[in-house]
C-alpha cells in the first residue's frame, strides 16, 4: 500500500458546539481560547507532526457483521449466584443490582437465598445479573438472551416486551418504589419558580426554548429516565397525539438548542458537581444517594418507577413458583425496611402523569427522538485509534470488532473519518458523508490496522482535530465530534498538558474508550475538557459500549 508522507497544516475557522472545559484536580487550569487562537495555536503545533495519507481499501460492506452488535450475555455480571436445586436468573435494573447503596436486590437475593425456601420439596434460590432496563429488551428480542424474571425500572419496558413480540406476565406491580424527575440547583430552582410558577416538564421546555434554562437528559434507549423525560416531552408538544409530526417538529426545534444527550446519568452527575448543568433529569434514589448534589431540588415527573416484576411465557410452573416466592419475599416488611434505607420509597404519594402510551408508542418515540436527536445538525466525527504495540492481539481485535459491528448505528447523513497512531499519526479515512460507499471504505480501513510502534496520542488528536475544522468550513452548523480508543498512556510527541488549550478552545466533545486501561487519569481528563464521556470498557463488552454511545451521539 503506497503511503504518501505529508505535513497537516490548520487552516480557516472551526466551526463546533459544546460546553466550556474546567480545571481538574491535578491539572493546571486550562487557558482559555478562542475559536481563532485555538485553530492558530493548533496550526502552530502541526507544524511539528508528521502525518501519513494511507488509501483505504474498499471493502464489500458485509451486512452480517454490520447486525452483529451484542456482546456475551456474560458480559453483563452476576451479582448474585444461587445454588439451590430450583435457581431461577433474575435480569435487574442497574439501580438495583450494582455497588451500595444501589444493591438492593443484591440483598434480597442473599437473604432469600439463606431463607431456606422450598418449592415442592426442593430448595430454591436466584441469581442476579446486572443489566440495564434497555439492555434487556435489546438481548431478548436481538440476541437469545431468556431470563427467568425481568426486573426494569418501570413499566414501560414491560410493554415494549410485549410490543417486540415477547409473552411477558407481570406478577408485581412494584417491589421498590421510586420516580424519575427533574433536578434543578437551589437558585436556578427558585428563579425558575418565580418566573414559571411549578416545574413541570411543558414549562421547562417552555423556558428552555426562551432560551432561561439548559436541561439535560440521558440516552432513552439504555436509560428508563431518559425515556420518560422523552415520553412527557413529547406528550408537552402534543397531548392529543405524542407521535404525531407537530410533536416530532417541535422535538426537533428543541434539540437544536439542547446539550447533546448524556451517555449515562454519571456523567449528568459529574456535570452538576461541577455546577455546569442547572437542570436535569435524575431518579429520585440516585438523587437521594448523591450527597454532591444537596444544592440540588428534585421534582418528580412522568409515569413511576416502581420495578414491577415480569417472567416469560417459555419459564416452567415450577420456577415460576420460585419468582412468586421471591417476590412475596421482596415485599415483606422486613424486606421493605430495607428498600427504605437505600432511598426507595419516597415519593408514595406521586400520581404519574402518563403520556398515554403503549408499549409501540415508546417504540415509536425511541425512534422520533433519533431521527431527531441532533436537531437537523449533521455531526462530523473522526474516530482516533491507537494501532501502538502494547494494542496488538485481542485488544486491537476488540477495537476492529466494536467499530465494524457498530457502525451501523451511524446515521448516513453524518460525515465520519478514521486515523490511527502509533509512533506517527496516519489518516486512513477523510471525512465524507457516510454513505453506502464512505461505509465500505471505513469497513476496509478498520480491517486493515495493524499494530506496532509508541503511542502519540496527542499528535492524532492534533490532527484529527483539524480535518474537523476543514470539514466544518464545507458543513456549516455542524456538530463536531472526536472519539479516541486506546489501551495506554502517551510516550511520544505531545503531551496531554501541551493540547489542552487547544481541544478546551476549539469546544470538541472528545470521547474516549479505555482497553483494559489500569489508569485512565489522562483520557478521564481529556474527555472531561468539553463534558464528553470516558469509557473504561474491557474487550467483552466494548462491542456494547459503543453501540450504545453511537446510538446516542451519532
Amino acid at each position: 500500500m503506497k503511503k504518501l508522507l505529508m505535513k497537516i497544516a490548520a487552516t480557516g475557522m472551526v466551526i463546533a458546539l459544546g460546553l466550556g472545559g474546567c480545571g481538574a484536580p491535578g491539572y493546571e487550569e486550562v487557558k482559555t481560547l478562542t475559536y481563532d487562537e485555538a485553530t492558530a495555536e493548533l496550526a502552530s503545533k502541526l507544524k511539528k507532526v508528521d502525518v501519513l495519507q494511507i488509501e483505504a481499501p474498499l471493502d464489500i460492506y458485509d451486512s452480517d457483521v454490520a447486525t452483529k452488535t451484542l456482546a456475551d450475555i456474560n458480559t453483563f455480571p452476576l451479582t448474585v449466584k444461587g445454588d439451590g436445586e430450583i435457581n431461577i436468573e433474575i435480569a435487574a435494573a442497574t439501580e438495583l443490582s450494582s455497588e451500595a447503596p444501589d444493591d438492593l436486590i443484591n440483598v434480597w437475593a442473599k437473604q432469600f437465598n439463606q431463607s431456606g425456601s422450598e418449592v415442592n420439596g426442593r430448595s430454591v434460590s436466584v441469581t442476579i445479573r446486572q443489566i440495564t432496563s434497555g439492555e434487556v429488551l435489546t438481548y431478548m428480542t436481538e440476541g437469545d438472551y431468556q431470563p427467568d424474571v425481568y426486573i426494569p425500572s418501570s413499566y414501560a419496558w414491560g410493554e415494549m416486551s410485549k410490543a417486540k413480540g415477547v409473552g411477558v406476565t407481570k406478577i408485581a406491580d412494584r417491589i421498590a418504589g421510586n420516580t424519575a424527575g427533574i433536578l434543578m440547583e437551589k437558585q436556578t430552582h427558585a428563579d425558575f419558580v418565580k418566573k414559571y410558577k411549578e416545574v413541570a416538564v411543558d414549562k421547562v421546555l417552555e423556558a428552555s426554548l426562551a432560551g432561561d434554562l439548559t436541561f439535560a437528559y440521558t440516552n432513552p434507549y439504555t436509560s428508563s429516565t431518559g425515556l420518560n423525560i422523552l415520553a412527557s416531552m413529547l406528550h408537552s408538544f402534543d397531548a392529543d397525539n405524542p407521535l404525531s409530526d407537530e410533536a416530532a417538529q417541535k422535538l426537533l426545534d428543541y434539540q437544536k438548542q439542547s446539550p447533546p444527550v448524556a451517555y449515562t446519568t454519571a456523567v449528568l452527575r459529574n456535570q452538576a458537581a461541577k455546577g455546569i448543568i442547572k437542570a436535569m433529569v435524575m431518579e429520585e434514589q440516585a438523587y437521594h444517594n448523591a450527597p454532591e448534589l444537596k444544592d440540588y431540588v428534585y421534582t418528580p415527573a412522568g409515569i413511576r418507577h416502581d420495578h414491577p416484576v415480569y417472567t416469560f411465557d417459555y419459564v416452567a410452573p415450577e420456577r415460576q413458583e420460585v419468582a412468586q416466592a421471591f417476590v412475596e419475599y421482596c415485599l415483606s416488611d422486613e424486606a421493605q425496611a430495607i428498600a427504605n434505607e437505600k432511598g426507595f420509597n419516597l415519593h408514595d404519594e406521586y400520581k404519574e402523569q402518563s403520556a398515554g402510551l403503549d408499549g409501540a408508542g415508546y417504540l415509536a418515540a425511541q425512534k422520533i427522538w433519533k431521527a431527531n436527536k441532533d436537531g437537523g445538525k449533521p455531526i462530523i466525527a473522526v474516530f482516533v485509534a491507537d494501532v501502538s504495540g502494547s494494542m496488538d492481539g485481542e485488544p486491537l481485535n476488540a477495537l476492529k470488532e466494536s467499530l465494524l459491528s457498530s457502525a451501523s448505528y451511524i446515521s448516513s447523513d453524518h460525515y465520519i473519518g478514521l486515523v490511527s497512531y502509533s509512533d506517527d499519526v496516519s489518516i486512513h479515512l477523510g471525512l465524507e458523508q457516510f454513505d453506502e460507499t464512505q461505509r465500505a471504505y471505513f469497513s476496509g480501513a478498520v480491517k486493515s490496522l495493524t499494530a506496532n510502534g509508541g503511542t502519540a496520542t496527542y499528535d492524532a488528536v492534533l490532527v484529527a482535530l483539524n480535518m474537523l475544522q476543514q470539514k466544518a468550513q464545507e458543513v456549516p452548523d455542524a456538530k463536531l465530534m472526536l472519539f479516541v480508543l486506546s489501551d495506554g498512556e502517551q510516550n511520544m510527541g505531545y503531551s496531554l498538558g501541551r493540547i489542552t488549550d487547544v481541544v478546551s478552545g476549539m469546544k470538541v466533545p472528545t470521547y474516549a474508550i479505555g482497553y483494559n486501561m489500569s489508569d485512565t487519569k489522562e483520557l478521564q481528563r481529556l474527555s472531561e475538557l468539553n463534558e464528553a464521556a470516558l469509557i473504561n470498557a474491557d474487550t467483552d463488552d466494548i462491542v456494547n459500549q459503543l453501540r450504545n454511545l453511537f446510538n446516542a451521539q451519532l
